[in-house]
């Protein structure tokens, strides 16, 4: 449940098998790559000698690499695969802000409301409020910052345990004034969560965001212990050998740090994050903006997720640990890139050394083969726009050389909308290719709708103007 941010700075091999069908869905990645990848993750676990890691990379807005590497659990041996679940730790918490921000959307509360507003006994209960707790800079005390497990903590307790001790105790500082991590912000957000929503966050989480999002391989481990037959947790004393992890009660990992899922239901998560295709612009922008202190400094955090720049791509980060177990994830919205790393190990950096080697791996050619990523943008937003026109019927012929609005017959602009207006709004409307030909730019765009997936294909003269637009069934 401890933020693994310090990692960030830091920085035998037994290959797991996917299932047939969920690699076949999934592999796409070039082979030249794929080796890549397998190698850097390969040489991290020889360095570091973690048990077992499990990957997921996202490329061009889809997941293309799904793999776990080493043992998921020692003796007796069994090899980690990638449909297994992981305990993610603080990933968790920004799917508890996201339910927030839901409940927010549906007028049933602010993120200015005050905590007094439902949870009166915590200090200073009207003087904090929501969004600085989703943001960490309430100044409530961290219950769990060190990075084992107490003794205290291998007992069960409940989230109302954690509120009456910590959330009673003064704050760190004035809210609003420093930014600091901590546990119990999240604990008393998902508190607020359940009294607003009427059910018990795991429910709700369940039933707007795993279930809509096909996640269907989440576990509650603060209810439940993962089983057998998914990883051991491991520990080591200092060079010592690698032992079972103590776990944590039940109830001491609500809302912070209690999901656990494997790489392909989180990569689910990141695609819809960096589409921003499951809450309302207004919430994806409140959750990814750099939250700032009263005097205008930024804290690098927006709510649930870690904010900033790396080589010149806007990135949301982070990570998480519980007892055993230590994640990444990494999304880079503007090139639809993702990285998720799994790891069954205490207080280690490997998790954050993976996810940093194999970054450039998925944002190579990312923002379509060398165009940048507001080039992309653009061309995706204008495809986008005459695509809806053509599904109403509808197209501005101005932006059309005059070859390409001969093309447009009335008899072609019927078809056109006969065919496409009953699809609905594509789920995503990705470029996935941009390259010089002819004296124009090609381009090539993927419309994803539920049950199918549409190619757009344009050519682009020098001057704006397009010379093709075509529709095409994926894979023409």
């Amino acid at each position: 449940m401890r933020s693994r941010k310090i990692l960030l700075a830091t920085g035998f091999l037994l290959l797991g098998t996917l299932p047939a069908t969920l690699s076949a869905q999934t592999n796409t990645l070039d082979a030249a790559t794929a080796a890549r990848v397998d190698e850097a993750v390969a040489k991290v676990i020889a360095d570091t000698g973690i048990p077992s890691a499990s990957v997921a990379l996202v490329k061009h807005g889809e997941i293309v690499y799904l793999h776990a590497y080493g043992k998921a659990r020692l003796e007796p041996p069994m090899p980690a695969t990638t449909e297994m679940q992981y305990s993610i730790g603080s990933v968790s918490k920004q799917f508890t802000a996201a339910l927030i921000l839901m409940l927010v959307e549906d007028g049933r509360m602010t993120l200015d409301d005050p905590v007094g507003k439902y949870l009166p006994r915590m200090t200073r209960a009207n003087q904090v409020t929501v969004r600085e707790l989703l943001s960490m800079t309430a100044g409530y005390q961290d219950f769990w910052p060190e990075d084992y497990v107490m003794t205290t903590m291998m007992t069960p307790t409940t989230a109302q345990h954690i509120l009456d001790v910590w959330g009673g105790k003064p704050l760190d500082f004035d809210p609003g004034t420093q930014w600091q991590y901590s546990n119990t912000n999240y604990v008393i957000a998902g508190r607020i969560a359940e009294i607003v929503g009427g059910k018990p966050l795991v429910e709700q989480l369940r039933a707007r965001i795993f279930e809509p999002l096909h996640m269907t391989g989440v576990r509650d481990q603060d209810a439940s212990h993962l089983p057998p037959s998914d990883p051991t947790g491991y520990y080591q004393h200092a060079l010592g050998p690698l032992r079972p992890a103590p776990l944590e009660g039940t109830g001491w990992m609500f809302a912070a740090g209690e999901l656990a899922m494997s790489p392909h239901d989180l990569a689910l998560w990141n695609i819809r994050m960096m589409n921003r295709a499951l809450l309302k612009a207004v919430s994806y922008d409140a959750m990814f903006t750099n939250m700032k202190l009263k005097d205008g400094k930024p804290t690098g955090y927006g709510l649930g997720v870690q904010v900033g720049e790396r080589d010149g791509q806007r990135v949301i980060f982070h990570s998480g640990e519980v007892s055993g177990f230590v994640s990444q994830n990494t999304i880079y919205p503007d090139s639809k890139a993702a990285v998720t790393v799994l790891t069954n190990i205490d207080a280690s950096s490997a998790a954050a050394t993976i996810a940093r080697a194999l970054s450039p791996m998925v944002l190579a050619a990312s923002g379509a083969n060398g165009a940048s990523a507001g080039e992309a943008q653009a061309a995706e937003a204008r495809a986008l726009k005459i695509f809806t026109g053509l599904q109403n019927g509808e197209l501005d012929r101005s932006q059309l050389t005059q070859l390409c609005s001969n093309y447009f017959t009335p008899q072609a602009i019927e078809d056109f909308a006969s065919s496409l207006k009953p699809l609905g709004a594509p789920q995503s409307f990705l470029q996935v290719a941009a390259e010089p030909r002819g004296g124009m730019t090609f381009r090539a765009f993927r419309a994803q709708f539920p049950n199918r997936r549409l190619t757009v294909t344009t050519y682009e003269e020098p001057d704006g103007k397009l010379e093709q637009y075509l529709v095409l069934p994926a894979g023409n």
